[in-house]
Parts: structure tokens; sequence; C-alpha cells
């Protein structure tokens, strides 16, 4: 007789080494997958009284049971045992000491191979829906911001160097189409992951006449699996968001560090709320931007879950393999860390004062030479030509300390025989700005209409 007391145990004569017993449990992380396991299986279970394999007293006994097992994981009043595993284990262990046979029927025609597969696709489901409210919520922010700031001047950057004259509204708006692909990314990983595996069974499906697109209609599955051996080992669908996770990740922490930067003494374009930043513990002058450099943080964390993921899958032959298991919690950390870093930017972007001040008063240092060097091709100068002239002409506006625009007329001429004096007096801010009316461009009036077609995007149905 057997002295395992495992629900698998009676192929054995001995219990787990302890060791053993540690390393295979996952019921410390993979508890919170109760409510998809519940779901789930509620809807085996109705679908097992479909084709007749329990009764309907059966079916009946098992709901009530499931019900209260419910309660008692969402109270905080469920007892975990030594003996139970994972939360599959945990879940059919409690509904059989509540109702007795009909909870040893309940995994007719299932494994714990479809099952696990089955309440990770569904947590995977509910986790891309978390995020994209959180992604359409910072998206909504970055319109408003946007739409504010439309036409306040700000350098546009290359290398960290100043380039060419911007808006605020123009450079939260590329933020914006960052979040938004990242959204379409997490709308094609939910698309991937609404498939149902239950009733592929261990590996080959089951000799009982399920009805799997029943119960994939019950759990709100779009389809089923169409091979019971890809079926239960299928992780695509977790590397997917892993990879959504990853790129939200990244421009998070693009963002964040572009907020740090900024509100440096040194940049002093935005001053960020109280409430995302802390004190120093020594410097009572201190104002640090903690929320928006965790933001950049960690990013590398969510991308080691990604990478040690793919790590784990690339040498497992088919089908299940317990290596599997690993798949929860770099899965369960990065849906948590981005979903902290996504309510983090929301937070620093609605508090950030922007300093425009700040922002007009650097577009200087010769921001303007690009527009010049375009006027003089629109006169008729080759391009290379202007850029040699203007690459001149802004040497000797730095040898003098003045802006391009400052020159005297004739010592412009002196290197750009075609310059006029309304070519200079075209190099205002103001001026250049308003010229760039190009689809996408920096425009002030087009980066307001942007703005509000970029609040009605975030905000439309997908």
């Amino acid at each position: 007789m057997s002295t395992n007391q495992h629900a698998w145990g009676g192929r054995f004569s001995q219990s787990p080494a302890a060791a053993l017993d540690a390393i295979n449990k996952s019921i410390a992380f993979d508890l919170r997958l109760w409510p998809h396991d519940i779901a789930g299986s509620l809807a085996h279970a109705r679908g097992l009284r479909r084709i007749g394999v329990i009764d309907a007293a059966a079916l009946e006994a098992i709901e009530r049971g499931l019900a209260a097992v419910e309660t008692e994981l969402r109270d905080g009043t469920f007892e975990v045992r030594s003996e139970d595993e994972d939360v599959h284990m945990a879940v059919e262990r409690r509904l059989t000491e509540l109702v007795g046979d009909p909870g040893r029927r309940l995994h007719t025609g299932r494994s714990r191979n479809d099952q696990v597969a089955t309440d990770v696709r569904l947590f995977v489901r509910s986790a891309c829906d978390d995020v994209d409210a959180r992604l359409r919520t910072l998206c909504v922010a970055l319109a408003d911001a946007a739409a504010t700031h439309a036409a306040a001047p700000l350098p546009a950057y290359t290398h960290l160097q100043r380039g060419m004259p911007t808006t605020l509204g123009h450079h939260l708006l590329a933020y914006f189409e960052m979040f938004d692909r990242d959204r379409e990314r997490v709308a094609q990983c939910r698309a991937r992951a609404n498939v149902s595996p239950l009733g592929s069974g261990a590996c080959v499906g089951s000799s009982f006449p399920l009805d799997r697109a029943g119960v994939a209609s019950d759990l709100g599955f779009a389809a089923i699996t169409r091979n019971s051996l890809d079926a239960v080992s299928d992780r695509d669908f977790v590397a997917d968001f892993l990879f959504a996770a990853s790129m939200v990740a990244t421009h998070l922490s693009r963002l964040g560090e572009e907020l740090v930067l900024w509100s440096t003494s040194e940049f002093g374009f935005v001053e960020l709320g109280d409430s995302v930043t802390t004190g120093s513990s020594m410097m009572p002058n201190k104002k640090n931007p903690d929320g928006a450099e965790l933001m950049r943080g960690k990013a590398g964390r969510v991308f080691g879950d990604l990478v040690g993921f793919l790590a784990t899958l690339k040498g497992l032959p088919l089908t299940y393999n317990k290596d599997m298991q690993e798949d929860k919690e770099p899965l369960f950390d990065a849906f948590d860390t981005i979903v902290l870093g996504l309510d983090m930017a929301v937070a620093n972007i609605e508090g950030a004062r922007f300093r425009t001040d700040r922002m007009r008063a650097a577009c200087s240092a010769w921001v303007n030479a690009t527009d010049l060097c375009e006027s003089l091709v629109r006169a008729g100068e080759p391009l290379r030509t202007a850029h040699h002239q203007t690459g001149r002409l802004v040497r000797l506006a730095v040898e003098r300390g003045v802006e391009i625009e400052a020159l005297p007329l004739e010592v412009v001429q002196e290197q750009a025989p075609m310059a006029t004096a309304a070519m200079l007096e075209a190099l205002a801010l103001q001026s250049i700005l308003d010229i760039k009316t190009v689809a996408g461009g920096t425009a002030p009036a087009s980066v307001a209409v942007a703005a509000a077609a970029a609040r009605e995007r975030a905000t439309a149905a997908r």
C-alpha cells in the first residue's frame, strides 16, 4: 500500500524527499491564480455535466463547494496544507473536503497540464486588460498635457545636443506614440492568449467526448487550441506578454530618464510634484526624482524576466515539463512591475509643472541654422553648398557670441551670397516653428490638432 499521500501518489511506495517536496511546490506563488482556477473548474464541471459524465446533483455540489472555496480564498480564511503542491491541488483538496465524492469527480478528463495552461492564459488575458487600462490613462494624460503645451517652444535634441526648435506638446506626443504602440502589442498578446487548451489533457486529449468549444465559450475564449501536444506545452503567450512588458518598461525608462534630466537645476525644464519626489536623509535641500528614477531602474528587472524565461523555454522537448512551472514568477513580476511603473508615470505627468520659460530660453545656441540652410536652398543654392555656408556662419556666430540673425547682413552675405534680410528675419523662433507644417511636424497648429486626435485615439474603444 502506498504511503505517498499526494493525489498522484498511488504509483509510489515512498513520500517525496524533503528537497523534492520543496522544489516541486509552487503554491507559494501560484495561489494568486485561484480566481482563474475556480472559473476554469466551474466551466469544466458544467462541460462534464453536458456530456453526462456527472449528474445534476454532482454538478450542484461542485458549484456549491467551489463557491465556498472562493469565499475562503477571497476572505483570506483558506488554509494551505503541507500536501498542497499548487493552487490546483489545493482547490481540489478543499472542494473534496467540503462536498466529498463529487469533488473527486471534478478532474475527470482533465490534467494539471491543460488546467494550468488554461489558468495562465486566463491570467494573461486579465493582465493585458489591466495593463491596457493603465496605458490608456497614461496616453490621455500625455495627450492632455500636449494640448496644453502645443505651442510652448522647446529645443529638440539629438545626441543630447540642441538641434532644432520643437514644442513641448510635440515632444510629449512622441511618448504618446510609444505607449500607443504598447497598447497594440498588448492587444496582440491578449488575442494570442485568448485560446482555450482545456480538454487537451496531459498531452493527447481525452477519451471522454469533452465539449471543448462549449467550455471555451463559457470562459470567454475566442477559440480552442488545434493540437493537444502544443496546447499543454505552449508558453509563447507568456513570452509575448513579457516582451510587451519589456517594451512598456523601455518606454517608461526613457520617459523617466527625461524627467530626471529635466528636473535638474542644469536643465530646469520641469518641477516634479512633491507626491512623486523624496528628500535626503542628510541634505535638507534635496528634492529627488525617485519615482522617475525607479521608472528607469525597474526596466532591467523586466528585461531579466523575459530573458530568463526564454532561457527556460529554449531547450524543452514536447510536451509538458516541470520547467514550465518557472513561467509564473517572471510573469507575475513583470506584470506587477509595469503596473507600478505606469501608475508612477501618470502621477509624474499629472503633477508636473513644466517650466516653459526655461524651455523657450533654451531655444538658442544656433538651433535655427537648419532653417537658414533650407532658406538658401529655396533661393537656389545646392543643399551641400548651403550647408557649408551656414556652417561657416554658425562658426562665426559662435566666435562673436551671438545668434546667426544678429550678424550684420553684409557679413552673412560674405559667406552666403544669396542670403537676404528677409531670411534673417524669418529665423525668429515663432516663424521657424510655424513653418513646420509637414505631416507629423512640429508647427503649433499641427500639434494642437494632433493632440486632440491622440486623445480621441486613447479614449476610443478597441
